[in-house]
């Protein structure tokens, strides 16, 4: 049954009220962590809607990954508003560009790259460079970032003595191998994710006729995370809107931590700049954490530009500060971090409500073989999706077969069944090795079956895994998330190991610049406001990591500890181990 208008209203607070109730006109959001803004956008348009102030076929909800995009349809969808367009604008971009290539230059459309390596590659070679898989992703992050802030070669090429530049290329070099890699494309008629985004800014600047019809499509807009926008999409936008202004963004500009691929927050800062008409709103009251840490991060990032000050929804309710722990070394560290943990499992603590966060992925390696070392189950984020799974991939293509068969049976037992051929069993094998792994995924798959409502069809099931894959969904593994700080934007824990924190770390070493180490606190601001409940954050005094040495480097604590000053308690130093 869908709800109405007032309905639609009733279960938010009253900022959350205020915004969705503001429907016409600029409006900015500036939204704090845990504040509710997924369900604020979502019922604001809901609302929209449901008062007649939209037409849905003529909203547009802009946001950054395919998850979030799926987020936003689903609770759309339950909300009554199906028929909006929620989109990444990658997505947005790529079907105008599929839609109207034809129309504008004839035949069919270029391909479209999977990933930039392979062609960086090839062109390295032709120029006699010789650059490792490091190095060729650091150049294809350089070669988006170069395209996103809408720089042409020669504006790059004044720009590129300031930036740190893959391997030992030089500013020259670098030019000769973004040339190369365009030429490359050009031969094949391929072109990259980036390209896409320009090519639809391109034929809507130049094209009329197609501006128009894109501008009579959609009318309102709504962009989230707003403080990642690069120069590109943000043309991009305003292609889009055109003299309209019924557009709405939502964003926190202490969660701006994504400069170095073109992210900008001065959009957002600047919004009421650029709409002098425009209602600016706040979100201020946080749903995840408790008072002390929530005292934390508002300490952490102060009064800086945009800054959002959380409050607690109860602030009578007790919980732990945050605790300071110092180490001889990061092996120690890493070895206190697992027992830690362990003990919470002991105490009944799920595994997928811990995290442990870190700066740089090689900090990883020491606290993956701690944990091994306790039997604490844990998955590294950036590694290979559940979906892309070998064991995965072999019971999604079983299911699909048994699918296309009539079956009688209930459906936990169909799945079970294939499960068992792929080497499923209703009891986990002993130890923690691949064998164990590989189980732990397909039990996964088992529970998702088993969880689905009553009644759902073995090709409602397969669809349902299908969709998931395809919107990048994976389930919740039970295992610690193990993670660098830039992976953890949108996600949140129980308890939260913020760990390596020294300076050369967080702030990272090549921070020098004012505004650079100010991305650092924010990056931190993050990793603190992904906690619930309970929050450790540590350092150790020597450490191996990215010094390539054999020998530990004496090191300091990280500068933002101070500053968090009596929001925290020390906890007792570990011993080497």
């Amino acid at each position: 049954m869908v709800a109405s208008a007032e309905e639609l209203l009733a279960g938010l607070d009253e900022q959350q009220r205020s915004a969705a109730r503001t429907l016409l006109g600029p409006v900015c959001i500036l939204a704090g962590a845990g504040t509710g803004k997924t369900r604020t956008i979502t019922h604001r348009i809901a609302y929209g809607v449901a008062t007649g102030a939209y037409s849905p076929n003529r909203v547009m909800a802009l946001t950054f990954t395919s998850r979030a995009a799926a987020e936003l349809r689903a609770r759309l969808r339950g909300l009554g508003a199906g028929g909006v367009s929620a989109r990444t604008f990658h997505a947005a971009a790529l079907s105008q560009f599929g839609y109207f290539w034809p129309q504008v230059a004839g035949g069919q459309s270029p391909r479209i790259l999977d990933g930039k390596a392979r062609v960086i590659g090839q062109a390295s070679e032709k120029l006699g460079l010789r650059l490792d898989s490091a190095a060729l992703r650091d150049a294809a992050a350089e070669i988006e970032w170069r395209k996103v802030s809408r720089l042409t070669m020669e504006q790059y090429g004044r720009e590129a003595d300031a930036r740190i530049l893959p391997g030992e290329l030089t500013p020259e070099r670098m030019l000769d191998l973004m040339t190369a890699y365009e030429h490359l494309k050009d031969e094949r008629r391929e072109i990259d994710f980036e390209d896409v985004l320009l090519a639809t800014a391109g034929m809507l600047e130049s094209e009329p006729r197609v501006l128009a019809q894109v501008r009579e499509q959609y009318r309102f807009f709504t962009v989230d995370e707003f403080q990642d926008v690069s120069p590109l999409q943000h043309d991009l936008l305003q292609l889009w809107l055109g003299p309209r202004n019924d557009v709405c963004v939502v964003g926190d500009a202490s969660q701006t931590i994504y400069s170095f691929a073109g992210a900008s927050n001065r959009y957002l800062l600047g919004f009421g700049g650029r709409y002098p008409q425009s209602t600016v709103l706040r979100l201020e009251q946080s749903y995840r954490a408790t008072p002390p840490l929530l005292e934390a991060a508002n300490t952490l990032i102060g009064d800086r530009p945009g800054a959002v000050h959380l409050r607690a929804v109860d602030p009578s309710v007790g919980g732990p500060a945050p605790t300071v722990t110092e180490h001889p070394d990061d092996r120690a560290e890493a070895r206190a971090v697992a027992a830690s943990i362990a003990d919470r499992l002991r105490r009944g603590e799920a595994p997928e409500s811990i995290a442990v966060l870190f700066r740089v992925g090689a900090q990883s390696a020491l606290l993956e073989q701690a944990l091994g070392d306790q039997g604490v189950p844990f998955v590294t984020q950036g590694q290979k999706r559940f979906f892309d799974l070998p064991e995965v991939k072999q019971a999604m293509m079983l299911l699909k077969g048994a699918a296309m068969e009539v079956r009688h049976e209930p459906l936990f037992q169909v799945v079970s069944d294939a499960l068992r051929h792929v080497g499923w069993s209703q009891h986990p094998p002993e130890g923690r090795g691949a064998e164990r792994a590989r189980w732990d995924s397909l039990d996964l798959v088992m529970r998702m079956a088993e969880s689905t409502r009553e009644g759902t069809s073995l090709r409602e099931f397969v669809n349902e895994l299908v969709e998931r894959q395809q919107e990048q969904h994976d389930p919740t593994r039970p295992a610690v998330t193990l993670a660098t700080l830039h992976a953890t934007k949108g996600l949140e824990w129980d308890s939260v190991y913020l760990v390596g924190l020294i300076d050369g770390i967080l702030p990272i070493g090549f921070a020098s610049s004012e505004a650079e180490v100010e991305e650092e606190r924010r990056l931190l601001y993050v990793g603190i406001t992904r906690a619930r409940r309970a929050l450790a954050l540590s350092w150790s005094r020597q450490s191996l990591v990215q010094l390539g040495s054999a020998r530990p480097a004496q090191r300091d604590a990280s500068r933002f500890l101070a500053d968090l000053g009596n929001r925290t308690r020390s906890a007792a130093p570990s011993s080497a181990g």
